[in-house]
């Protein structure tokens, strides 16, 4: 199997950008940790923030999915925890009973809105 020029290359970058991820997600858990959250559970909130920017706004489940890039399993276990500390509130979708709602509460928004300076001051320390 003969290998090209590029493929060095591409595989070197592609090495960077996972390092860039870890050390950032590593870094958002370490100034999140504090207030009880973690890298992924304040993806969560930050999606639902911008997804359902007023008080009482919902967003389906599997829309969040694939803006947070966690399995479905995985989210559902996290929505499950952010529920029972009383960050999200979930409800069954009445025109599909397969599909899951789920809002952010009044603690969950404050929560987020608590925090997200400090996200953002870790994007822009690591990416910068």
């Amino acid at each position: 199997m003969a290998v090209n020029a590029a493929g060095p290359r591409l595989e070197d970058q592609w090495r960077d950008i996972l390092s860039v991820h870890a050390r950032t997600m590593c870094e958002i858990d370490r100034v999140l940790h504090p207030h009880g959250l973690g890298a992924s559970d304040f993806e969560v909130l930050d999606v639902l923030a911008s997804e359902a920017p007023e008080e009482g706004d919902q967003c389906r489940v599997q829309n969040l999915a694939g803006r947070v890039h966690l399995s479905q399993s995985a989210l559902s276990r996290l929505i499950g925890r952010l529920a029972k500390d009383g960050l999200v509130e979930r409800s069954v979708c009445m025109e599909d009973r397969r599909g899951v709602w789920v809002a952010l509460t009044r603690k969950g928004r404050d929560l987020h809105a608590e925090v997200l300076p400090l996200q953002r001051e870790v994007l822009a320390r690591t990416l910068a």
